[in-house]
Parts: structure tokens; sequence; C-alpha cells
């Protein structure tokens, strides 16, 4: 896409990623759609998107409910590109629900024909995720775009985390599908764990994932056993471009690092000493899963860069976990 910059829609803008990259889309001069999903419960805060610079003049927020995509017609029409960032989110959950399947997949798919039926939407771009390729039995050391989760295997073996993972992958086969089936310009981009800086007022999961070591929760951090993680900004970077970038097609995974787990314990015990870590002692069990490496080599053939390391991820991170009360030293 080239030119003056147009009118986009960011679906789930409340969240981490489609905050971060609302505030990203203002910057760069474009006018911003978002939805967010109405909670009779509790009035959502969103200060965190309507104190943006250039939000009272460029950015509208409505209220979307993926279970009926016809309230995403008003936010999506006359649009020249969507963001797809919302999904039903649940970690704790071994088994995926049939509803949550349902919600992912057909929700997506309302709004790709949303988006086909505006005449205006050009490209669509559908944040995806390393759930979507890392659960399989290839046996594969480095993983890319031909790589898919295996949903059976994740139903049979009752993996952790097959809540998400399952719709996440389920629902971006039908949105690649739905893009070959009706020649609409669908590219989906797989992001590795994101952690960094945040805007929104909850904890974001990714980041919660991430800080589990310095935050001592066991629970969580025995799903580091192969630690593949971008920058928020990063992400959202690759997000803008691949909307921009004149020829794109598929997946595209956004992932800037791969270690191991011992390597994170190391590394976070140098450089925040402040933090008690578990001792090295008992990550020995975490060292036996056999590290895997995700390929960025497809986003990065097409001229993008990453401009950030583990070091601006966590001190990101960090700094804002300190700041919203999250985390005390």
């Amino acid at each position: 896409m080239e030119g003056k910059k147009g009118t986009v829609c960011v679906t789930g803008g409340a969240g981490y990623i489609g905050s971060w990259l609302i505030m990203r889309l203002l910057e760069r001069g474009y006018s911003v759609r978002t939805t967010v999903r109405s909670n009779p419960e509790f009035k959502k805060d969103l200060s965190h998107l309507t104190s943006l610079p250039g939000a009272s003049e460029s950015l509208k927020i409505f209220n979307a409910d993926l279970n009926k995509p016809e309230t995403f017609i008003a936010p999506i029409e006359g649009c020249d590109g969507v963001f797809h960032t919302a999904h039903p989110v649940d970690f704790e959950r071994i088994e995926a629900d049939d509803a949550t399947i349902k919600m992912a997949v057909q929700g997506t798919l309302g709004i790709l024909k949303l988006c086909l039926n505006s005449k205006t939407v050009k490209r669509v771009v559908y944040t995806s995720s390393i759930s979507a390729i890392m659960y399989n039995k290839s046996g594969l050391t480095v993983l890319d775009e031909n790589t898919w989760t295996d949903v059976d295997f994740c139903r049979t073996a009752k993996l952790p985390g097959s809540s998400y993972c399952i719709p996440k992958t389920l629902a971006e086969q039908a949105a690649l599908n739905f893009a070959q089936e009706t020649g609409l310009e669908v590219v989906t981009i797989v992001p590795s764990l994101v952690v960094g800086p945040f805007i929104c007022p909850h904890f974001p999961s990714s980041n919660h994932l991430a800080l589990s070591l310095i935050m001592g929760n066991r629970e969580r951090y025995k799903y580091l056993t192969r630690p593949q993680m971008v920058h928020i900004d990063d992400v959202v970077s690759g997000h803008i471009y691949l909307l921009e970038c004149p020829d794109v097609e598929g997946r595209y995974i956004c992932s800037a690092v791969h270690t191991t787990f011992l390597q994170l314990v190391k590394f976070l015990s140098v450089r925040y000493p402040e933090f008690r870590l578990p001792p090295l002692d008992l990550t020995k069990e975490m060292e036996e899963v056999k590290p895997v490496e995700l390929s960025s080599k497809k986003l990065l053939d097409l001229g993008y860069s990453y401009k950030y390391g583990i070091e601006e991820m966590f001190d990101g991170a960090i700094k804002s976990c300190k700041e919203k009360g999250f985390l005390q030293s």
C-alpha cells in the first residue's frame, strides 16, 4: 500500500499488541478505528487509548464481539487495511472447547467476509502465534512457515495450552484458505513470545510468562523450555511493514531471539541481580528439551529488520511492570 496514509481498523485494540499498534499507527499518520469487546459487568478502562497523541482527532473506538460479526461492519466500512489482533484467550484450560474454537474461526471468517464485501479493504494482516507452529512431532530443530501445529496431536496428548494453540492454528488456517478461495489479500504474522513495555492497564499474559522466572512462578516458567522472543515494537513494526509492503503472501514468522532455559536464567541473574531466581541446579530438567529455532528468513528477505534484543525486551517489560505496580524489586 503506497501513497497518503489512509484509514485502518485494528480489532482487539484494548490488548497488548493492539494498543501498541494503534499508538504507532497514529504516529505514522493513519486514521484508526479500533474495536473493543464490551462487557456489561464492568466498564473497560480505555484511557490508554484515548490519551494517545493524535487520538482525539484520528481514533474512533467501537464495541464489537467476535460472536457477532455484524458488529464489525461499522469499524471496517471504508477502511484501506485491517489488522485482526482480537482472539479469545484462555491459557489455563488444557482442552479447547467448541465455543472457543467457533468464536476464533467463525469470528475471523466473519471479519474477512466483511473486508471482502467492503470493496475498500486492500489487505488484512492477521495476528497469529508461535503456538500455531510449535506443537507437532516433526522433530525439526529449525521451524519455518511451512511448519504447522498438529491439532490432532494436541488433542490426543492433552498438551498444556491447547485451549489457545488449537483455536489459533485453526483460525489462521481458515484465514489463509479464505484468501486463497476469494482473492482477498490476507497475510499472517506469527510472533514468538512478545516481551517489552506496555501501555495497556492489565498485565499482558506474554510478559507475565516471560517474567515468571523473576516472579518465582514455576507453573508458568515451566513453559519456557525453548524460549523464542520478540520485542513488542518489532512485532508492531512487522504488522505495519506487512500492510505497506507491495508484494507479500502467506505467513511470516516474527521472532528475534532464540535461547535455552539455562541461558535465560543466567542472563536474568546477571542483568537483574536484585531479583531472586531459581537455583541453577533446579533448571537441569528444563534443559532436556531439544532446543528449536524459529526462522524469520522470509520476513527478513522482504527487507525487514529487528531493532531490539533481549536486553531491551526485559528492561522495558520490567520498567512497565514497576510503573504499574505489578512488580517490586
